[in-house]
């Protein structure tokens, strides 16, 4: 089963743009290791204060986390990164629905992930009633609900889901208002 977690960094002032570029080429460089099957940055939104960026990796699996975690590679991009960051990474794994709503702060509210999944899952009950309900018709009940279900999943997983909430980004993570400053 993947394993998705979302690491926030804060970077110094002024190093944005050094440790964007240090990323990426560690994104390119951490691809080597096997068990990593994804990675992508979050920056912080254009006209923000905010100097969080957020990190998203996905492991095969949690064998395939800790190696990454403890390898060389990983400890070395450490010592770059403290030069250019404040403070402690946080790291968090993301778990059931909130893996597909990945962000590096915080899932969306249950009822907009709910929505969303509706929005996905609906369509696609809706094909798999009208594609093929003459051929599950004449299948077992608990063996017609097994099939459904694998593909809803199926479908849900690496199709329905991945395009819905790029879509609906800015909805489900709407910027957050910049704190008045007291003088």
């Amino acid at each position: 089963m993947p394993i998705h977690i979302a690491i926030t960094r804060r970077v110094r002032p002024g190093c944005d743009p050094e440790f964007q570029a240090a990323l990426r080429e560690f994104f390119q460089t951490s691809f080597a290791h096997g068990g990593v099957l994804g990675a992508s940055m979050l920056t912080p939104p254009p006209g923000s204060d905010s100097r969080e960026f957020g990190i998203l990796r996905t492991f095969a699996n949690e064998k395939e986390r800790a190696a990454f975690y403890e390898s060389p590679m990983f400890k070395a991009w450490e010592e770059r990164a403290r030069t250019l960051t404040e403070g402690e990474p946080v790291y968090r794994q993301l778990h059931g629905l909130e893996a597909w709503f990945r962000s590096p702060h915080h899932p969306p509210p249950r009822w907009k992930m709910a929505m969303v999944t509706l929005l996905g899952v609906y369509p696609v009950s809706l094909l798999i009633g009208i594609v093929l309900s003459a051929t599950l018709k004449k299948l077992p009940l608990a063996l017609n609900l097994l099939v459904v279900s694998a593909i809803i999943v199926t479908m849900l997983t690496w199709v329905v889901m991945p395009l819905i909430t790029r879509l609906l980004h800015g909805w489900l993570n709407p910027p957050s208002p910049k704190k008045e400053r007291s003088s």
